[in-house]
């Protein structure tokens, strides 16, 4: 499984939805305009869809930027409530996040066992 560390200290978590078709210059635009951080820092910016069933989270690697990806199939995401536009939160609780929890609430989403696409 492909996720980002559990020993992360702060990830940027980006409040507005965001038009999902950005790919990873545009969400460095926001990261670099709207935030005024600096997108080469090697920080983690996490992004929602105005659903908010998908979730890209932005990272810059040595040398290039990576982009995580992930849709849920049900259910949406429980994005932080807060008064700022970025929240920020750790790495366990991303992976929490990631897993269908409300971090403020830790209650999971059910899990979904499909036997195929169709």
């Amino acid at each position: 499984m492909l996720r980002p560390s559990k020993d992360i200290a702060q990830v940027f978590v980006y409040r507005q939805p965001i038009d999902f078709r950005k790919s990873y210059n545009g969400l460095a635009a926001i990261v670099e305009q709207e935030l005024q951080h600096d997108p080469f820092s090697g920080h983690l910016y996490l992004f929602t869809n105005k659903g908010r069933n998908k979730v890209k989270i932005l990272l810059w690697e040595r040398n290039g930027f990576v982009l995580y990806y992930k849709s849920l199939q049900e259910e949406k995401f429980h994005w932080p409530k807060a008064e700022d536009t970025v929240v920020v939160i750790t790495g366990e609780q991303l992976n929490f996040l990631l897993d269908g929890y409300n971090i403020n609430a830790m209650k999971p989403h059910r899990v979904l066992r499909y036997k195929a696409l169709c």
